[in-house]
């Protein structure tokens, strides 16, 4: 089988077996996957750096086994920056952390498709600087579920924080606020579940709450649990395991109504960065204290 050396970031980085054809219905190969990383490689690292990363990896191709890794491979190379994060069960996980653009291609190279990452930093890890809610839907109702993030969105925007948007490259959205690190991960996961109870409370025909999917009735579930210590959510850029070959894509709230989830993928992302840059760009400058929107919500949530 073929091996390319990809260049990145002054490093030289191999990709054995390059033609292994990891999407059998797009003919889409390990090498077009690592292309893709060296490609957009600069933006995904904003979104990696300082935080610790798991590795969603599909060795025999997505429609094979899937391996969610989250202790860095003994073979990694030695310039691969790795943290040790304490587990709350007992002993720890060493995580690799992103902070190059060659790191990605080295992935690629291990078939990891898709970079998760922690929404705390390696040097404050108990304090979260992202909030995120993962809109989930029950079908294919593209009407309610973009409503449903516009009305997440909106709600955030009431309390006075920054809300942005993003296509999971799969059947929803996510919508996520930057912070400022202040408040535990326990502290921003009240936060964040309150924020969806609320959510459900104003809109209880098409909004949920409601963790088992026979509780749903169809409804799309607001899902606040990945606001916790050792959760992960996808990277933005980041590839999906889905047919075509879909991307994780920041996009502007005046996109919503004409994009889906799935509608950005690795062919057409590097031109998109190109033309309009990244939409998220400015996510660093806008991060908001959760006190005061902390005492707003408290006004909304509904007493029990």
């Amino acid at each position: 089988m073929n091996e390319r050396t990809l260049r990145s970031s002054g490093r030289s980085v191999k990709v054995s077996r390059a033609d292994k054809v990891l999407y059998p219905q797009d003919g889409i190969t390990k090498g077009d996957i690592a292309e893709y990383y060296r490609q957009v490689g600069a933006t995904v690292v904003r979104y990696t750096d300082e935080r610790p990363l798991a590795a969603e990896r599909y060795p025999d191709g997505i429609e094979g086994q899937r391996i969610f890794q989250k202790n860095v491979s003994t073979h990694a190379p030695e310039w691969i920056d790795r943290v040790a994060v304490p587990k709350k069960e007992g002993g720890e996980t060493v995580h690799m952390v992103c902070t190059e653009p060659a790191a990605l291609i080295h992935l690629a190279d291990q078939a990891c498709l898709t970079p998760h990452v922690w929404p705390s930093r390696v040097d404050d890890l108990q304090r979260p600087d992202r909030l995120i809610l993962d809109l989930d839907p029950a079908g294919n109702d593209l009407r309610t579920l973009r409503s449903a993030a516009r009305s997440a969105g909106n709600l955030l925007e009431e309390l006075g924080l920054a809300a942005f948007v993003m296509t999971t490259g799969s059947r929803g959205f996510h919508v996520l606020v930057p912070l400022r690190r202040e408040r535990t991960f326990d502290q921003v996961r009240d936060f964040a579940r309150d924020a969806a109870t609320v959510l459900a409370e104003r809109e209880p025909r098409t909004l949920t709450v409601e963790q088992r999917k026979t509780d749903r009735s169809g409804r799309v579930f607001v899902d606040y649990l990945r606001n916790a210590y050792a959760q992960t959510t996808v990277a933005p850029y980041a590839v999906r395991a889905r047919r075509t070959a879909p991307v994780a894509t920041p996009i502007a709230w005046q996109e919503l109504d004409r994009v889906e989830p799935w509608g950005f993928t690795i062919h057409d992302v590097q031109q998109r960065l190109d033309e309009h840059g990244d939409e998220w760009s400015s996510i660093g400058n806008r991060a908001r204290s959760l006190e005061h929107p902390r005492h707003l919500l408290d006004e909304l949530v509904p007493s029990t």
